[in-house]
């Protein structure tokens, strides 16, 4: 499935899978989901993003059966689901701790949920089968949990969640538990086959590259609020607030005041310092506060002054992060502000051009910053 095709979100005639109608969430005196109205569509694989206590597990809780709306109404397929009690929901969901019966084998934790349903022994060993082959657990089908690794657990928990055919499978920090290198690796797995069974998966996450890696929209939240829920290639490079430019990824927030000039604004932003200047389609009334959102790589780095260019400030080099194949220079403004710039690592650390202490000029061009309110 090509992502670059698939955007139901964009269709007028797509029906959503689920929806959210002015859904409010309230405990006691506390509102953790406040009068959020969205839409979720067939086979998305739509990420729940934002640090904790935003309001993101009690989405799930409340898709799963777990919490019930204190007002509003959750859609799942065109039906409201608040009357179906949680095991009768077309929907299943993999627990942070995977959840898996330690007695039993992989193969048996796996048919649980088939058995319980009274399927047919033959139907239970087709499907079983289908779901080892899926998630490539074949050869371990007679372990026991504690026998296999956890990155094979965590496919255990996917293979016994999906095995029921659900519409719709809720993943709560599904890989939290494991290193670095395997998450990643267990990230394209998931994509995979997410692709494979066509199932809708919405994934509850507080690690950005997570979400950024996986999903095919991904809801920024802050306070019971989805402050921006779009495709990940858009949150990054069109963010709709400071508070999302500044949660996704590395930038530079740099606020000033902002004149009309052209097809953009002139940023003041400090006394004894150039205005900056955006092109921009927002609408600001002149003199109103604004913010510059710039990521690091849009940001150059030179030893003198470059030409033809209005957004170009001289500072001295703070600190040097080095990436392997990038470093990120953070360079201090005479106003003490902090301006990250990246630079690809072509050479050997000895033959570096610039290091610590040195002045040098930063400058970008008139579209590489977006213009946001402050």
């Amino acid at each position: 499935m090509n992502q670059s095709v698939f955007e139901p979100w964009n269709d007028p005639n797509a029906k959503p899978l689920i929806q959210f109608k002015g859904v409010t969430k309230r405990f006691g005196e506390f509102t953790a989901i406040d009068n959020q109205t969205f839409d979720i569509y067939e086979k998305e694989f739509f990420a729940l993003l934002g640090p904790s206590g935003c309001g993101k597990t009690t989405m799930m809780r409340m898709l799963a059966g777990f919490e019930a709306p204190t007002e509003g109404q959750i859609w799942l397929d065109g039906q409201d689901i608040a009357p179906i009690p949680p095991n009768k929901r077309a929907v299943n969901m993999m627990f942070q701790s995977y959840a898996l019966f330690p007695h039993l084998s992989v193969w048996d934790n796996i048919a649980f949920g088939l058995k319980r349903d009274g399927l047919p022994p033959d139907a239970i060993g087709d499907r079983v089968g289908e779901m080892l082959k899926l998630t490539r657990l074949e050869k371990f089908a007679k372990r026991k949990p504690h026998q296999i690794s956890g990155g094979q657990r965590q496919r255990v928990a996917l293979a016994r969640s999906l095995a029921k055919a659900p519409k719709l499978l809720l993943l709560d920090e599904p890989l939290g538990a494991l290193d670095a290198k395997l998450r990643q690796d267990t990230q394209f797995e998931l994509m995979d086959i997410q692709e494979t069974t066509g199932t809708t998966f919405v994934i509850v996450t507080h690690d950005q590259e997570e979400a950024m890696t996986v999903a095919s929209r991904v809801a920024v939240m802050d306070d019971g609020r989805i402050m921006q829920a779009d495709t990940p290639a858009n949150i990054y490079e069109m963010p709709n607030s400071v508070y999302v430019a500044d949660f996704i990824g590395d930038v530079t927030i740099i606020e000033g005041t902002a004149t009309r000039n052209g097809n953009g604004y002139d940023i003041a932003f400090a006394e004894g310092q150039p205005s900056l200047h955006a092109e921009s389609e927002i609408d600001l009334t002149d003199g109103s506060r604004a913010a510059l959102a710039i990521r690091p790589e849009k940001v150059s780095i030179s030893a003198e002054k470059p030409e033809n260019t209005r957004n170009a400030l001289q500072g001295k080099i703070l600190d040097i992060a080095y990436l392997g194949n990038l470093s990120t220079y953070h360079v201090e403004l005479p106003t003490g502000q902090i301006v990250k710039a990246q630079a690809a690592n072509t050479r050997r650390l000895s033959r570096r051009s610039f290091t610590w202490e040195d002045e040098v000029w930063i400058s970008w061009t008139d579209t590489a910053a977006v213009l946001l309110e402050a």
